[in-house]
């Protein structure tokens, strides 16, 4: 198959294997293509007849990037993402040619057991815990793949071991190309950022996924692939067992009928939750209980952190008459001042509760949470992370360098437990319980809410999120949401007719159900939800190769994670 970007080249082309080339399934060629030569993947061998068959040129490298199992995974994740496969393969492939010195490398080709998926609710592990998890497949000669988010927390949960291979983006492509090289050879412990999820292993046992629910886990970029989705679907077709860890497995891997293991213990430090419903107008972001807690944790030399939301979050608020917080009265999510409800459009009017027009905002960027910790603290000892102060103001991409804290305030909960997408109780949940993690044995994470009673709160507060996964797998379920159904969205950019998008799309949708379009910067987005988008996806691809050989730039993001 050459490899190009196109829908055009998915069928593959036969090429005849000249005698000195020894090709099999996997192996890296330059093969001829209108007029040029191309890289390309061998997918299929066979004896057929030679005429008119143009030879393969050269092959890179002398060892195969995939296998016929490794294989068809690979061909799920094109299906399923609505990519060409031959961008999929490429993610097999490592930086350099793949070349191996010595004997040819004996693939583990068992069949597959189909073994369930675990889903271990645990602290969010250290390299000892790693090292522990490990062992039993790396006892038995088999290795393991363990996919953390970032390449921070590559260095900070690999074990040390010669059997220990460390893979991140900051390695030069010779350097990772030798680390997927010493995963041929095995047993190996391969851990690494996302890209190594879709690497061939020799003798892969065990796959373990960290945090599986952070956004870093997902390509934003088409094929938007998820590393839990993808590791799932390999598990199932080579037969490797499939752990995803950490304190708040997403909904998706606790609805696949795992089996659910809680090690015992809080997976989070001690959380207080500050009802703020009976906090009086205008006290301002933080309540008397937060800063009572930041003057004491600065009078005895402790240090703090204020979790202000990340970009992309507006502000939860209420009425100042009556104390309530500001929703929507069709869909429920927080409003924001000036304009319609984000997530249904239907236009924001007075409190119905007291027929008020005035609201205060329950949470704040960086800039002013740190102007109204100094009015509590005094400004030399607040500062926006990584400032060297007392009192930490940050957001969530900051939470990977914060040292463990006397105390964390999670200034504004509401924010994003009613935002606008369908994940958001999810979202809060997660980013709850990893603030919480950042707390000192004994010491506590403040929580102000309008909603105390609201399952999340309640989770956060009890120490574990399975009564939430359990009732929110329920409540996806009833809506047709995944795990329980399906959803993707696509956009067109650049010259094309919404119209007769919209048209093609509900030509095609069957049962599926076509939303839009909307308006976005430069385009179209269009949402498409079933509880099985197979057939559509399928019958998609000719659409999206005329459009794009049309100009159309399209985007197509399967399960996302911001609708």
């Amino acid at each position: 198959m050459p490899a190009v970007p196109t829908f055009a080249v998915d069928d593959g082309f036969w090429y005849q294997a000249p005698d000195h080339l020894a090709l099999d399934v996997g192996a890296i060629v330059r093969v001829p293509l209108s007029g040029r030569r191309v890289r390309g993947f061998v997918v299929e061998t066979a004896m057929r007849p030679p005429e008119r068959l143009k030879p393969v040129v050269a092959r890179s490298g002398n060892a195969p990037v995939f296998d016929s199992g490794l294989l068809d995974s690979l061909n799920w994740a094109a299906r399923h993402y609505v990519a060409p496969l031959s961008a999929v393969l490429e993610r097999a492939a490592p930086p350099n040619n793949p070349t191996l010195r010595g004997a040819a490398v004996d693939v583990n080709r068992s069949t597959p057991k189909r073994t369930r998926p675990t889903v271990l609710v645990r602290r969010l592990p250290d390299a000892a815990a790693i090292a522990a998890m490990a062992a039993e497949s790396l006892t038995a000669g088999l290795s393991v793949m363990v996919v953390v988010p970032t390449a921070a927390e590559v260095s900070a949960l690999a074990p040390e071991g010669e059997h220990v291979v460390v893979v991140h983006g900051e390695m030069d492509g010779k350097a990772m190309t030798a680390a997927w090289g010493r995963g041929q050879r095995g047993p190996v412990l391969l851990i690494g950022t996302p890209r190594i999820a879709a690497w061939q292993v020799r003798s892969l046992g065990t796959a373990i996924v960290v945090d599986d629910a952070r956004r870093a886990l997902k390509d934003r970029q088409t094929p938007t692939i998820h590393v839990r989705d993808l590791l799932r679907a390999r598990s199932m077709r080579e037969g490797f067992h499939l752990v995803v860890t950490g304190p708040t497995p997403s909904v998706e891997a606790f609805g696949w009928g795992s089996e659910i293991a809680v090690e015992p213990g809080r997976p989070w430090g001690l959380v207080e939750i500050v009802d703020r419903r009976a906090d009086a107008p205008g006290g301002g972001l933080l309540a008397d209980t937060a800063r009572r807690a930041l003057q004491a944790v600065v009078s005895d030399g402790g240090s703090a952190f204020l979790f202000a939301h990340r970009r992309g979050h507006a502000a939860a608020s209420r009425c100042i008459g009556c104390r309530r917080l500001r929703r929507c009265e069709v869909c429920g999510a927080r409003l924001v001042a000036g304009g319609p409800c984000e997530r249904c459009g239907e236009m924001a009017g007075r409190c119905p509760g007291c027929e008020g027009d005035r609201f205060e905002p329950l949470g704040s960027g960086v800039g002013r949470l740190v102007e109204e910790a100094s009015r509590v603290v005094g400004r030399a000892g607040v500062g926006a992370f990584p400032a060297a102060v007392a009192v930490q103001v940050g957001t969530e991409r900051d939470l990977v360098d914060v040292a463990p804290q006397d105390l964390v305030v999670m200034v504004d909960l509401d924010g994003l437990l009613f935002a606008t997408n369908y994940r958001a109780a999810e979202e809060a949940m997660r980013i709850g319980a990893r603030l919480a993690g950042k707390v000192k044995r004994g010491r506590r994470m403040i929580v102000q809410t309008q909603d105390p009673t609201h399952p999340v709160v309640v989770a956060l507060a009890g120490g574990s999120p399975v009564p939430f996964l359990e009732t929110e797998v329920d409540h996806r379920g009833r809506l047709g949401y995944p795990p329980a159904g399906q959803l993707m969205v696509m956009e067109a950019r650049g010259p094309h007719e919404p119209g007769e998008i919209d048209a093609n799309l509900r030509e095609l949708s069957g049962t599926a159900m076509v939303m839009g379009p909307a308006a976005v910067r430069d385009g179209s987005r269009w949402l498409v939800q079933d509880r099985n988008l197979d057939r559509f996806k399928l019958e998609l691809r000719a659409l999206l190769r005329r459009l794009r050989d049309g100009g159309v730039t399209v985007r197509v993001d399967a399960d996302p994670i911001d609708l």
